[in-house]
């Protein structure tokens, strides 16, 4: 029998991967509260008044803006049962000292380009243009606050290809592999 009360998972991966579609799945099938570092960093910036385009780069000069988001992704970690998604979550989760099942979703940049295209508008090519773009920001930023590359496949226990998977399909992976994992 499963004690899915006392699971906590991480979903990671790059935008467009599928994160938070999984993410929201995983969560609902085993009953847990979804915690999105995505949400927390968009509200962040909305209370400062600028687009997240804006907010990203603020984020470039100051290292308190991630740092705070962070601090709060670790925290929640630290509550214990649910799933945390974001690029960082794993890394928090460790931080925290909690253990979890740390899933790590990957897709190729034109899947991720059309997705987030299809989700946001825009053509594919800018698209494209603009999130390579924040992941090279991102891992800067990620390198020189914490000294390691988030797209390290081996800090994750599970590392899924989303391109020719249904969300279902990778949900459903994750919940099997959680509830094997935290078996009581």
């Amino acid at each position: 029998m499963s004690n899915e009360s006392g699971m906590l998972i991480t979903i990671s991966g790059l935008p467009g991967s599928g994160k938070t579609t999984v993410a929201r799945l995983v969560a609902r099938e085993l009953g847990l509260e979804h915690v999105y570092a995505g949400d927390i960093f968009r509200r962040q910036a909305e209370e400062h008044g600028l687009t997240l385009a804006e907010y990203v780069r603020r984020a470039e000069r100051d290292p308190s803006i991630d740092r705070d988001l962070d601090a709060k992704m670790q925290a929640r970690a630290a509550e214990g049962p649910a799933v945390l998604e974001g690029r960082l979550a794993a890394f928090m989760a460790d931080k925290a000292g909690a253990d979890a099942l740390k899933v790590y979703l990957d897709a190729s940049e034109p899947v991720r380009a059309a997705r987030i295209a299809e989700r946001e508008g825009g053509a594919t090519d800018a698209r494209l243009a603009e999130i390579q773009a924040r992941e090279v920001s991102d891992w800067k930023r990620y390198r020189e606050l914490y000294g390691f590359d988030y797209h390290d496949r081996a800090r994750y226990d599970l590392v899924m290809s989303t391109d020719s998977k249904t969300p279902e399909v990778l949900a459903a992976a994750i919940v099997a592999r959680a509830r094997e994992r935290f078996r009581s």
